[in-house]
């Protein structure tokens, strides 16, 4: 297969470089990672607006542009690199994913058009104190009312952006099995709670959310939102490796220059072979797991039979590349490279943590041996 990126898809990523190198410089980056809410209103709207990503692969009929996964993965690998802090993989990746694939028309009309506009901080509660994102795991009881309607009952870990969130969809355990519904993220709905969680990466927010007989909105069919579960968690896995690659080639990019800068013993470090190698190797990684990522991509937009194997492969070789990469630039960098004040950190951090959301690389190569039969 040939690249999956074009023309249009490289005028894309200009233009959301463009934009994240004015609204998400270093120091930006910082502000926002050490305050609870996790991102700026105004560049939210300014993302929706000016430049329609939060509707850029939700179809037309629901309010977005249409686009495909391709130009997705193009923003999310721009994101990636920015270290932007905003609820944007929460409400893109995985909400709207959610949405679009649980075949609830109704659900769809009634949520995705706020999702594209930015109006709607969406998000998924998936995830339990167990810290799966298996079936098996999945133990939150939602039950029906006796006045009619549901209520949920349980706790949710983990969950990305769940303390700003307007809208959260829940997976559920209910008699039938496993259920989504939809809940009003407001602060001022009856037994529900969110309570922000200290992270090692700072830049992407976590929350466990509380539910005490919650009232919510069954999607799609009772006991059967699984399949609609499990196709998100194949897009969100995409969706990550994209953001990761993203994140690589800007640690690679980082060493590389350092390494042309510093000097050491009266020349640059890069020029002794130890750093050549490490260098070359880092490409070498790097490249390949842009190319895993791009494929994956590709899969997703197609939506054919191998998005499951290609999200499984994409994840766990984008996750151990990135957090080598992040690594190795530390150790190119040195003694300044552990230091606060570098943002060499601030990419480890973030690799670590991807690394392990969605489950980390050896529970994705177990996977892929199970889907290609291995």
């Amino acid at each position: 297969m040939s690249a999956p990126f074009n023309d249009d898809h490289e005028e894309l990523r200009r233009t959301v470089r463009r934009f994240l190198a004015d609204k998400s410089p270093e120091n930006e980056v910082r502000r926002l990672m050490e305050g609870t809410e996790g991102f700026d209103p105004v560049v939210w709207k300014q993302m929706a607006g000016q430049l329609g990503l939060m509707g850029l692969a939700i179809p037309e009929r629901y309010g977005g542009s249409g686009a495909s996964f391709i130009e997705l993965a193009v923003v999310l690998e721009e994101m990636g690199g920015a270290l932007l802090c905003a609820p944007y993989f929460s409400s893109v990746a995985l909400a709207a994913s959610l949405l679009l694939a649980s075949g609830d028309e109704t659900a769809k009309s009634d949520h995705l058009p706020g999702i594209a506009t930015g109006r709607t901080v969406a998000t998924v509660a998936l995830a339990e104190r167990s810290g799966l994102w298996s079936e098996d795991a999945v133990t939150l009881e939602g039950s029906r009312a006796a006045t009619g309607g549901w209520r949920l009952t349980g706790e949710k870990h983990y969950v990305l952006d769940g303390h700003v969130a307007d809208l959260v969809l829940v997976v559920a355990r209910t008699p039938a099995g496993v259920s989504v519904f939809a809940v009003d993220g407001a602060a001022d709905t009856d037994g529900f709670t969110a309570t922000p969680v200290p992270t090692l990466d700072q830049t992407r927010k976590l929350a466990t959310l509380s539910f005490d007989r919650v009232p919510a909105r069954l999607i799609g069919a009772e006991g059967r939102g699984w399949a609609a579960v499990a196709k998100m968690l194949d897009l969100a896995a995409i969706a990550l490796a994209a953001e990761q690659v993203g994140g690589a080639r800007k640690v690679l990019d980082m060493a590389v220059e350092y390494a042309k800068l510093r000097v050491q013993f009266g020349r640059p470090i890069g020029s002794f072979q130890a750093i050549k190698h490490k260098c070359a190797d880092l490409l070498l990684e790097v490249e390949s797991a842009g190319a895993a990522a791009g494929y994956a991509a590709w899969a997703a937009a197609e939506d054919n039979d191998e998005v499951p194997a290609m999200a499984s492969l994409a994840k766990s070789y984008c996750s151990e590349a990135y957090f080598h990469a992040a690594a190795e630039n530390i150790q190119i960098h040195g003694g300044i490279g552990y230091t606060w004040e570098h943002p060499a950190h601030l990419y480890f951090k973030r690799a670590k943590s991807s690394e392990i959301l969605f489950g980390d690389a050896t529970a994705h190569r177990e996977l892929l041996a199970q889907r290609i039969g291995i």
